[in-house]
């Protein structure tokens, strides 16, 4: 192998997967620890890599090539695609040995532990070519909440309590290598997770990173961590969610459930929401976002390329401004049209959005069925639409991302389904 004889095994998480060209095919995901007999330091046997469609497989580590900061390479692009299912004696990393509490004997032997939680998992080649967990680094626990404890390292044989019961696991470490993930993969993760260590973690998150994961969760993924949240908690997160995407998590509750989070959460960020579960669904009404990019026909091209600039708005929302009186919040005044960002980038930034609206598409109206939206999107090519009510005030807007999340089969973010065959080469 091109790599060290040790390696950390929470730095493999996250890294790329390559195959013998240099084509990435994955990302590693987890390690696979094996249980052996009597005191014998347990074995890496693999990893867990994921996969396109949100696959997790196994890569067994003699097909380990390299293993460094930039990625893993494997020695050979034929993989199984079975899905990966940890056996009874097998632990990983991630989810069964990160955060674990645990007790450090003192080098001589003599005196009592000190107790700790697990950060890293280190393992080392041996004579027979076998990779052994051997050191187990460790922040100690110093009791003090304004203190973190210093990290370091153990020999495997000074470890007790690595292998136990599961309620002696923690979330900070976990929290620090899920946060170095974005949204859609830390979902990926969490899903991977058993049902009681996910919940914990999930309601560990800040309120707003939990709202962008819970976006990226099958339903009822969604539910479960949302019911578990306390009342107030689960109301701040839905405040932080995308409107539309808050109005479908409170779709999948009982109205009474719906009813009483609603109430407690800031009126000015309830009402879209209850807007949007007012709309039949299957029209554009329920899948469209009440939070476009909205502009009054004075603003200018400098203040449009502004707001299309600011972070926290997807691509599809910052691929076009809308342009109506005022008030620019939905529903608004009368709507003028729309321009797309490379119409902005093309003029003077002191000119007036009123003088390049493009007006010549006709607006959804809030009852508009999904296959229309489907077509008129694949005929125009259009990222984004607008949606206007009976008095032309526009409502909201549908965004290529809603209409493909509504028009997939409702398990499609599932991660259980089986390839058709097990071995393919990349």
């Amino acid at each position: 192998m091109t790599m060290g004889t040790r390696v950390y095994l929470a730095r493999l998480a996250g890294l790329p997967v390559f195959d013998p060209n240099g084509d990435r095919v994955g990302r590693v995901r987890d390690a696979v620890v094996r249980l052996r007999t009597t005191n014998r330091p347990p074995q890496v046997v693999g990893l867990v890599a994921e996969m396109a469609l949100r696959r997790r497989i196994f890569l067994p580590i003699g097909r380990v090539t390299s293993m460094d900061a930039e990625g893993v390479v494997l020695a050979s692009g034929s993989l199984n695609l079975r899905r990966f299912e940890k056996r009874p004696n097998e632990l990983l990393l991630v989810e069964d040995l990160l955060d674990r509490r645990v007790t450090i004997l003192p080098e001589d032997g003599d005196g009592p532990g000190s107790p700790g939680a697990v950060v890293d998992i280190g393992m080392d080649l041996n004579r027979n070519n076998e990779w052994l967990v051997t050191r187990v680094a460790v922040r100690e626990h110093t009791g003090r909440l304004a203190r973190r404890g210093h990290v370091f390292q153990a020999e495997y044989d000074r470890v007790r309590g690595l292998v136990g019961p599961t309620d002696t696991q923690g979330t900070s470490n976990l929290l620090a290598l899920l946060e170095q993930m974005k949204p859609a993969d830390m979902a990926n993760a969490l899903q991977d997770l058993p049902d009681a260590r996910r919940n914990e973690v999930a309601a560990a998150l800040s309120d707003r990173t939990l709202a962008d994961v819970l976006e990226e969760l099958p339903e009822h993924d969604q539910v479960e961590i949302l019911v578990r949240l306390d009342r107030e908690r689960a109301a701040d997160v839905l405040e932080r969610m995308d409107p539309d995407d808050a109005a479908d998590l409170l779709g999948e509750l009982p109205k009474a459930e719906q009813a009483v989070l609603l109430d407690l959460m800031e009126p000015e960020e309830a009402d879209p929401v209850r807007q949007l579960l007012d709309y039949r669904p299957g029209t554009a009404g329920s899948v469209m976002t009440s939070e476009p990019v909205i502009l009054t026909p004075d603003a200018t091209v400098a203040e449009a390329l502004a707001r299309i600039r600011e972070p926290e708005l997807s691509p599809v929302v910052a691929a076009q401004v809308f342009v109506a009186r005022a008030p620019s919040a939905t529903p608004t005044g009368k709507y003028l049209g729309m321009v797309h960002f490379q119409r902005l980038l093309r003029e003077p930034p002191a000119s007036i959005l009123g003088g390049i609206v493009d007006n010549d598409l006709e607006p959804l109206r809030p009852e508009t069925t999904l296959a229309e939206i489907i077509k008129q999107m694949a005929t125009y090519d259009l990222v984004a639409m607008p949606v206007i009510d009976s008095t032309r005030r526009l409502v909201g807007a549908v965004t290529v991302d809603d209409v493909l999340d509504h028009s997939l089969p409702r398990d499609w973010r599932e991660r259980d389904q089986e390839p058709r065959n097990d071995e393919v080469t990349l």
